[in-house]
């Protein structure tokens, strides 16, 4: 039940405010904004602080410098980007326990820090440490596990959350696990050795929260007026706190949100026809104004009954507890219309808000959602009152870190994940607002009936013969049904507008390399793999019915590995076709000790026959190894290959070294069947898409995979962001003029 203590004031103050229930708005084409963000540059905590995450982050007053805290190493971590093109390593700082946040107050940095021995035993307290001389100016006992701090606009009190967080083993995660957590508020007059500590009276809350025993506070943040508004995740409570008195002047349920048109099944498909309602759990918390605040509604409990909460959206509440906005459904399918959708979390809060954070720039008001598991921040215009969404940034994987540091047009995205063994580290990601236009995203997906095209890890690329505005890009296996993308190659960003389905295959389908031939039909190639998954070349109905099924030569395939076809193109007219497709990496039997050889192959359709050639792959460098992505015929007849390194050396980390276009003659090449000795074709190079990619990239896209030129000689191609798992979730679509221009 509501139960409110809200002053008569500040009821007449909300009722001065536009109160109605705002549905979500359609998500609009982002045009050539006046004034958009774009990354102008990226931080590597690893390498350059030799930190292994950076998950709060503040900056100084001047927003020359960053602050951030890894409890991985039980560290703080400071850059400096009072050159933000060029953020500088300022080193480590270690602590004595694990940092849970941190804010800055002119030259010191007051530091959360969890000392706690166990769940029942929670210990924690507050570091104070000068950032210029790195030395502890103070220790406050906090009495229990910190989890967030914030700091007053005047800059004269600061509030911590206590949370003692529940142990997720013990009696199935479920509450009450006591001790219970609160709220302590330091008041920062005069000097350091002077602030005192007081606790925030809760009692309200423990009286009316579901397990109020147990309140188990997760985010604060604190507005103009000095008035604190406090999460309570589990709970699915919030709690509006005056900081001058310590009372709680109203708190409420989170409640919970319906959400329509969502996937909830983790079966590597994106299928968004499903309604929930989900108790909304929101993590962290910024006010919008002093009366209007919004949450990222998380979910972060699983009840008696086994429901799992977090609506995958964000809120903007009154501080009366009604509801001034509900996301819903529209984050999450903002999201998807970019390629940053998760399948593996569909079962599981999806894109999962985790981060929130307001800033003014100039006269626009604008609100940043970070998506923890989506690895993009979506930006939105709340000016008015009513979210308009802007823009979407990609992060890195796992954005918690956010803050706007508005005064320098900037707004910094930290991650709190690394995945050490696909090459991407941890990473503090710079954008600044320009007059510029948008570089991301290059490529979205057209909504249709409420609901954007699903579409995930992009492979091979083709143009239509006959259509100068249409590209054809398929979807490899990361999701379990193959698929066939329209780009409508005249939108900017690049739009999808169709999804066919590839329907009557034998076997799993991992779509490669797309090619569409004179007569309308499409040739597939799907990669097969070491064990059950053959190589397939398929001709496939413009309908998307598989017509036939083509497997290479059975001796060849003896020798198969798992990284098989990758690249298609045909020639011909129907029933005379020929068919080439391109073995990414040497096979066993290659015959080179170094195995910088692999196979292009060649089908004719006429006489059922295969032929083969060598092609020469460039040596092994600091990136691992090499092989091919794409094949594409070009309108001088000859063929194009994409080829590339792995972007991940064994010894050294991520390198990219290689990603590169060369071309070959295809027409004229010397096949002859496998078994025999085989000519080795050569190789033309055509252009380096490295810088390019470094550029657009967040982190430089491992995966360049499909290239396409159409009939009037227009060149495309784009990268495959492996369907958001263990990667960054971006997905870079080039334009790169045309063909002829490409040779410098």
């Amino acid at each position: 039940m509501l139960r409110s203590l809200l002053p008569q004031v500040l009821r007449a103050k909300k009722l001065a405010l536009a109160s109605a229930v705002t549905a979500a708005v359609a998500l609009p084409q982002l045009a050539n904004a006046e004034l958009v963000f774009n990354k102008i540059s990226t931080f590597d905590v690893m390498e350059g602080n030799g930190s292994g995450v950076a998950e709060i982050t503040d900056a100084s007053g001047n927003g020359q410098q960053l602050v951030y805290t890894d409890a991985e190493n039980s560290q703080i971590g400071f850059v400096r980007i009072a050159n933000p093109y060029q953020p500088k390593a300022q080193g480590v700082m270690d602590l004595d326990g694990e940092p849970t946040s941190l804010v800055l107050r002119g030259g010191f940095v007051l530091v959360g820090v969890n000392t706690s021995e166990s769940f029942t035993n929670p210990s924690g307290k507050l570091v104070i440490i000068n950032r210029f001389s790195r030395e502890v100016v103070r220790e406050i006992d906090l009495g229990g596990q910190p989890d967030s701090v914030a700091i007053s606009p005047d800059k004269m009190t600061a509030a911590i959350v206590i949370e003692n967080e529940r142990d997720e083993d013990l009696n199935d995660g479920l509450l009450p696990q006591l001790p219970s957590g609160g709220l302590m508020i330091l008041d920062m007059k005069g000097a350091i050795a002077d602030w005192t500590l007081r606790q925030a009276d809760l009692s309200p809350v423990a009286d009316a929260a579901p397990a109020g025993s147990d309140l188990e506070p997760e985010f604060v943040d604190i507005n103009d007026e000095n008035e604190a508004v406090i999460t309570f995740q589990e709970n699915n409570y919030l709690a509006v706190v005056a900081l001058n008195t310590g009372a709680t002047i109203n708190h409420f349920s989170a409640g919970s949100a319906i959400i329509n048109n969502v996937d909830n099944e983790e079966e590597d498909l994106i299928n968004f026809d499903t309604t929930l309602e989900k108790r909304r759990e929101p993590d962290a918390v910024t006010w919008i104004n002093n009366d209007v605040f919004a949450t990222a509604n998380e979910g972060d409990y699983e009840d008696e009954n086994g429901d799992q909460g977090g609506s995958r959206s964000f809120t903007l509440f009154h501080q009366d507890g009604s509801i001034h906005y509900e996301a819903a459904e529209s984050f999450e399918h903002w999201l998807a219309s970019m390629g940053h959708y998760l399948d593996g979390r569909s079962e599981n809060k999806g894109c999962e808000p985790e981060g929130i954070e307001a800033g003014v720039f100039g006269n626009k008001n604008l609100l940043f959602v970070g998506s923890e598991r989506c690895n993009a921040v979506g930006v939105y215009d709340v000016t008015s009152g009513t979210p308009v969404p802007l823009q979407i940034l990609p992060t890195g994987i796992g954005p918690e870190g956010l803050k706007a540091i508005a005064q320098r047009g900037l707004f910094i995205a930290s991650t709190e994940s690394e995945v050490a063994d696909d090459g991407i580290p941890t990473m503090i990601n710079v954008f600044s607002l320009k007059d510029s236009k948008p570089l991301y995203p290059s490529i979205e997906s057209k909504f249709v009936d409420g609901t954007p095209i699903p579409w995930v890890a992009l492979s091979g690329m083709a143009a239509d013969p006959a259509d100068e505005t249409k590209l054809y890009a398929v979807s490899d296996s990361f999701l379990a049904e193959g698929f066939i993308y329209t780009i409508d190659n005249t939108q900017r960003p690049a739009l999808i507008t169709e999804r066919l389905q590839v329907t009557g295959a034998s076997a799993d389908l991992d779509l490669e390399g797309i090619a569409k031939a004179e007569d309308g039909n499409f040739w597939l190639g799907s990669e097969g793999n070491s064990d059950s998954r053959p190589n397939l070349v398929l001709q496939v109905s413009p309908q998307g019915e598989v017509l036939q099924e083509i497997q290479l030569p059975a001796e060849l395939v003896d020798q198969r590995r798992s990284n098989g076809i990758e690249g298609i193109a045909v020639t011909g007219a129907a029933g005379a076709e020929v068919v080439y497709v391109a073995i990414q990496r040497a096979w066993p039997d290659e015959g080179d000790v170094d195995g910088v050889n692999t196979k292009i192959g060649r089908y004719d359709v006429a006489t059922g026959t295969w032929g083969f050639v060598h092609y020469p792959l460039e040596a092994e460098g600091m990136g691992g190894w090499v092989g091919l992505s794409e094949l594409t015929l070009l309108p001088n007849g000859k063929f194009a290959v994409i080829e590339r390194d792995k972007g991940w050396g064994p010894s050294t980390g991520p390198v990219a070294e290689l990603k590169a276009l060369y071309t070959v003659d295809l027409a004229n090449a010397d096949f002859r069947p496998y078994g025999e000795t085989l000519a080795m074709v050569e190789k033309s190079f055509l252009y380096d898409a490295l810088p390019i990619l470094e550029k657009r990239s967040i982190w430089t896209a491992e995966k360049l995979e499909g290239f396409a030129v159409t009939p009037k000689g227009r060149v495309f191609a784009v990268t495959d962001n492996d369907g958001v798992d263990d990667a960054t979730g971006e997905t870079v679509f080039l334009r790169l003029g045309v063909w002829k221009q490409l040779v410098k």
